[in-house]
C-alpha cells in the first residue's frame, strides 16, 4: 500500500497541474496535522451525507441491480471499513458499533470475515437509515478520538490506514450517484435526483494532438497518496501515434446510430454484439426517444440531448465499436496518460471517465500488499478494462493522471465516455 505521510494532501498532476490540498478541499491547520486530518475525516464524511442527503429513505433502500449497491448500504460500508481496519486494531477499548454489521456491510474482503451476498443488498431494510445514521456517529467520535489519543509512535500507520479510508469513501461517494442514477432510471417517471444539478459545459475541442513518440515514464512517482494498481512506475514506448484533443459528441454517437452502427456485426467485438443482441442496444445508456427527438436521464431528470455535450453512459463494447466506425482506436493508458501530463487534451478530468483499450492488468513488479487491505485492488486485475480521468461526479480532489479505473466491459452505468486515438498510415 502507499506510504504515509504527514499531511493529507493530494496532488493532482498533468493537464491541471494545481496543487490540491485534502481531498476534502480544506487547508492543513499549522503545526498540528492532527487537527488536520480530523479536519479531513469530518469533511469527507459529510460530503457522503450531503449527497445522500436528497434521497428518500425509500430512495436509499433499492437496489436496482447486481453490480449497484443502495446508499444506505454505500453510508453502512464506509463506516465499517473505518471501524474493521482502523478502530478495532488501533482504539484501545473501542465497542464495535453492532457485532451484525461486519457481516452485512464486508464488501470482498474475504480475510475479514464471511458476508451478505451483495446482489441481496437491496433486500436490507434493517438496519433503518436512522440507525446506520448512529453507527456513522458512534464511528466518527470514535476515529476523532483515536486522533487525539493516538501514541506518536503509532500515529503514523493510523493516519496511513485513515487516508486509505478516506479515499475509499469518496469512491463511495462517486458510486452513491451514479448508483441512484440507475435506480431512478427504473421509474417510468423519470425523477430527477437533484433538479438543480448541471452537467459540466462542452468544451469545443477539435482535432487531434501528435503524442510524444519515445520511452516515457507513467505510474505514480510522486509525493502524496496514490492506489497501489499505480504502482510501480515504469517506462513505456510510444510510436508514433495522435489523440483526440476532445471527447466524443452526442452529435457525433447521433451519426453511428444513422449509420447503422448497432445493427452492424462487422463492427462489434463477439462479446459486444452479443450484449448488444441481449440487451437491446440501440443508443448510449439512459438515453430516451420521444416522438422522434431524443433525450437523456441525467441527476438533474430527463434533458433534451444537448448535441454538443461529451457523449457519456457508453461501454467499453460501443466505444470500440464506435472507434472502428470512425475508423481511429481508442487511446491506450499510457498513451491517456502521457497526453493528459503533458497538457495535450482538453476535458481530462472532471467531465467523464474515458474507456482505453488497456486490459486492467497490474504494472510490471506490482504485488498485492499482504492481509485484508492488500484485497482492495489486485485481485480483481482481470477480465475489465481501464478508464482514466474523472467525471462531474467525482469528488473533487480525488483525481491525478496516473488514476486506474476499470470496470467490466459491458458497464455503462458509470459516467464514461470516448476518446480517440489515431496511428499514421
Amino acid at each position: 500500500m502507499p506510504p504515509a505521510i504527514s499531511s493529507p494532501v493530494v496532488r493532482l498532476h498533468g493537464a491541471r497541474p494545481t496543487a490540491i490540498s485534502n481531498p476534502t478541499g480544506l487547508a492543513q491547520k499549522a503545526n498540528d496535522p492532527r487537527l488536520a486530518w480530523r479536519e479531513a475525516f469530518r469533511a469527507v464524511r459529510a460530503e457522503t451525507e450531503r449527497r445522500a442527503a436528497p434521497l428518500s429513505p425509500e430512495d436509499q433502500v433499492v437496489q436496482s441491480m447486481p453490480d449497484a449497491s443502495p446508499t444506505k448500504w454505500h453510508r453502512a460500508h464506509t463506516t465499517w471499513f473505518f471501524e474493521q481496519f482502523l478502530l478495532v486494531p488501533h482504539l484501545p477499548f473501542y465497542e464495535v458499533f453492532d457485532t451484525r454489521f461486519g457481516y452485512l456491510f464486508n464488501s470482498y474482503y474475504v480475510a475479514a470475515g464471511p458476508r451478505h451476498a451483495r446482489p441481496l443488498r437491496g433486500l436490507l431494510t434493517r438496519p433503518d437509515s436512522a440507525e446506520v445514521a448512529a453507527f456513522r456517529g458512534h464511528v466518527d467520535e470514535a476515529v476523532e478520538r483515536l486522533l487525539a489519543s493516538a501514541e506518536e509512535a503509532k500515529l503514523a500507520e493510523v493516519l496511513r490506514i485513515l487516508e486509505i479510508g478516506l479515499h475509499h469513501e469518496q469512491q463511495h461517494q462517486e458510486l452513491i450517484l451514479t448508483d441512484i442514477l440507475h435506480a431512478l432510471a427504473q421509474n417510468p417517471t423519470a425523477p430527477a435526483y437533484d433538479a438543480n444539478w448541471r452537467q459540466p459545459p462542452p468544451v469545443a475541442a477539435k482535432g487531434f494532438a501528435e503524442l510524444p513518440r519515445g520511452t516515457h515514464r507513467i505510474g505514480w512517482a510522486g509525493e502524496g497518496y496514490c492506489f497501489d494498481n499505480e504502482c510501480p512506475a515504469h517506462d513505456v514506448f510510444l510510436p508514433p501515434a495522435r489523440i483526440a484533443r476532445g471527447l466524443v459528441t452526442n452529435a457525433q454517437w447521433l451519426e453511428f446510430i444513422a449509420d447503422g452502427g448497432y445493427a452492424a456485426p462487422t463492427l462489434w467485438l463477439s462479446d459486444g454484439w452479443a450484449a448488444v443482441e441481449a440487451e437491446g442496444w440501440g443508443a448510449p445508456g439512459y438515453w430516451r426517444q420521444r416522438d422522434g427527438a431524443w433525450f437523456t436521464l441525467t441527476l438533474a431528470g430527463l434533458e433534451p440531448l444537448d448535441p454538443e455535450a461529451a457523449v457519456r453512459h457508453v461501454s467499453y463494447y460501443e466505444a470500440d465499436a464506435f472507434a472502428r466506425w470512425a475508423d481511429k482506436d481508442l487511446p491506450t493508458e499510457a498513451q491517456w496518460e502521457i497526453a493528459a501530463g503533458a497538457g495535450l487534451i482538453d476535458d481530462a478530468f472532471g467531465t467523464l471517465w474515458q474507456w482505453t483499450r488497456s486490459a486492467y492488468s497490474p504494472y510490471p513488479g506490482y504485488r498485492a500488499a499482504p492481509g485484508a487491505l492488500g484485497e482492495y485492488n489486485g485481485k480483481f486485475m482481470i477480465n475489465q478494462m481501464v478508464l482514466r480521468g474523472s467525471s462531474h461526479a467525482t469528488p473533487p480532489g480525488h483525481a491525478r493522471v496516473s488514476y486506474r479505473n476499470f470496470f467490466h466491459p459491458s458497464a455503462r452505468w458509470q459516467f464514461s465516455g470516448v476518446r480517440l486515438a489515431e496511428y499514421p498510415d
